[in-house]
């Protein structure tokens, strides 16, 4: 599988993760549940989530940029 591919996989998967993390979050708002041990454990989820996606996505730039600078490799 080509970098690119892996990426997309990796990106998609936690893409999902967030997007329920965030939509579990936002029920417990409609529900005026913005405190207690469920919302620590939502948010906790949803922050956990959006910090591997921002780490896929700086591995990914250096390793994009690393490529960028040997060039290609045929």
């Amino acid at each position: 599988m080509s970098t690119h591919e892996e990426f997309r996989f990796s990106s998609h998967h936690l893409l999902i993760e967030l997007d329920a993390a965030t939509n579990r979050l936002m029920m417990l708002v409609v529900a005026k549940e913005v405190s207690g041990p469920r919302w620590d454990e939502a948010a906790t989820r949803q922050k956990r989530a959006f910090e591997a996606w921002t780490v896929l996505l700086n591995d990914f730039e250096s390793l994009a940029e690393k490529d960028q600078d040997t060039g290609p490799t045929s």
